[in-house]
């Protein structure tokens, strides 16, 4: 290819503090619109913002997760612009001096790929409401609950080169803020919304081309499909002999098209000034030192613990670690079953399925890891084969109780004695003389393929609860005998 795309984020992360960042309202998700937004929040005259300590803390624990510099003096700055859902006229954030700065996040990508991208700062914010457009007539309403709730802005360094690139980030970013228990990261809620910059130049071009910035995405597949999208749209329209224009462009999941909003802003047009009514916030190494002494893992160190604790591959343990909730169910379920091979198993495949199908979060799923390792339990101790198992796997997951319930119920224990199996084996090979026959004539390399036919009959006739391994044992004694 001749282009080369350059990629850079801006990432919102809502912080999970009980309140808001200058006031005591509360920042719970779901309250009726404008029932959570008080006199601070809306800058009525005579009131004073007080800064909220703990969101100091959660962007303090997210600098140093993320290797930044610690920002020891942070200064608020008001952004002065006109919305309608920006009540002050203006939003406090951080500009000259950002509570984090330089870091980086290094990634892991498919073929065993790694990638470092950079990070410019992080700093602190508040956020604005939200413009309803529905069920008003032609005009839009107003929900103000949103006002206030404190942000963290993570500015990154054009250093992605693709979606694939962008989406690795997203992810681990995510993993981190979640590990970190700083952030919620339910993104339908608006808990982490992506803005990216995107353009692109000539291959081995070091100049950067002009950007755009498509905002506001909450999914990571929403993210990719519209990377993807603006990298067509630019090349097409550079190839064609036109101009980028510097815009903000919005991306639409449910079309799948994406639209210009208006052309983008520089920093002067939001005259940006000191905030008066906030002074700079002051800390030092020892409550850095503090801070770091009280973190939790963080996925880079849980992935490491459960190659060298529970014997899992890289690859399982990178699967099991993506978010916190995965990996507490996870551990959960290995704990109380006691085969973490076999717990990992299930959560990555049969679970991640029907989380899938039923469109839950596995941190609220209806299978939980205590029936989960029940039936790990089953399958380890020879009551269940993997087929049967993935029965009772369905009955779990339709609320038909646990496994031992479902297989005393449906009688779906396996059988495991020896002389029953080879009843049913004897049964099967004399009915079935002639490929019995065919069988002890073909070459070696043949017999393998042509077993599964007799395992096939065995297994209808046991109603798939014949011990697999004990019935392969019996039918190639008895077939080569």
């Amino acid at each position: 290819m001749q282009w080369e795309t350059v990629i850079g984020l801006e990432v919102h992360v809502q912080l999970a503090t009980k309140t808001k960042i200058f006031s005591g309202a509360s920042t719970a998700f779901g309250a009726a619109p404008n029932t959570q937004a008080c006199a601070i929040d809306l800058a009525l005259p005579g009131t004073l913002p007080v800064a909220n300590a703990e969101a100091f803390r959660f962007a303090t624990m997210f600098g140093l997760a993320v290797n930044a510099e610690i920002g020891k003096r942070s200064v608020f700055e008001r952004k002065n612009y006109f919305y309608p859902d920006l009540p002050k006229g203006y939003q406090t954030t951080q500009l000259a001096e950002p509570i984090v700065g330089p870091g980086h996040v290094d990634l892991e990508l498919e073929g065993g790929r790694t990638k470092r991208v950079r990070i410019h700062h992080a700093h602190l914010e508040e956020d604005a409401g939200k413009s309803l457009h529905e069920d008003f007539a032609g005009m839009s309403g107003i929900d103000l609950n949103r006002a206030g709730t404190p942000l963290i802005e993570v500015v990154t360094e054009p250093d992605m080169r693709s979606a694939e690139e962008a989406v690795a980030f997203a992810k681990k970013l995510h993993s981190i803020v979640t590990s970190l228990e700083i952030c919620d990261g339910e993104m339908s809620q608006g808990s982490m919304r992506f803005d990216v910059n995107i353009s692109i130049r000539p291959r081995g071009s070091e100049v950067l081309g002009t950007r755009t910035e498509t905002k506001n995405l909450n999914s990571f597949r929403f993210m990719e499909e519209a990377i993807e999208l603006e990298v067509e749209r630019q090349i097409d329209v550079l190839e064609s002999g036109g101009k980028i224009v510097q815009e903000t462009r919005l991306y639409n999941g449910d079309t799948k098209k994406a639209r210009s909003m208006r052309s983008k802003e520089d920093s002067n047009d939001y005259r940006y000034f000191p905030c008066p009514d906030l002074l700079p916030v002051i800390i030092d190494d020892e409550y850095i030192e503090q801070v770091r002494q009280q973190m939790p893992e963080l996925p880079e160190a849980k992935r490491a613990r459960f190659v060298s604790d529970y014997g899992l591959s890289e690859y399982d343990a990178g699967q099991l670690t993506v978010d916190r909730a995965t990996a507490e169910f996870f551990e959960k379920t290995a704990t109380i079953s006691g085969e973490a091979k076999l717990a990992a198993n299930w959560v990555m495949a049969d679970l991640s399925a029907f989380l899938n199908r039923t469109e839950q979060r596995i941190g609220q799923s209806t299978v939980t890891p205590e029936l989960l390792a029940g039936l790990v339990v089953r399958i380890k101790d020879g009551t269940l084969s993997s087929k049967i198992a993935k029965q009772v796997f369905e009955a779990i997951s339709n609320g038909e109780g646990d496994a031992d319930t479902i297989i005393e119920t449906k009688g779906l224990k396996q059988v495991s004695d020896t002389g029953a199996i080879e009843k049913l084996v004897d049964e099967v090979l004399a009915n079935n003389a002639a490929q019995v026959e065919g069988y002890r004539a073909a070459d070696e390399s043949k017999r393998g393929k042509m077993i599964g036919f007799f395992v096939g009959q065995v297994m209808k006739a046991s109603k798939g609860q014949a011990n697999p391994q004990t019935l392969n044992e019996i039918l190639l004694k008895k077939l080569n005998g």
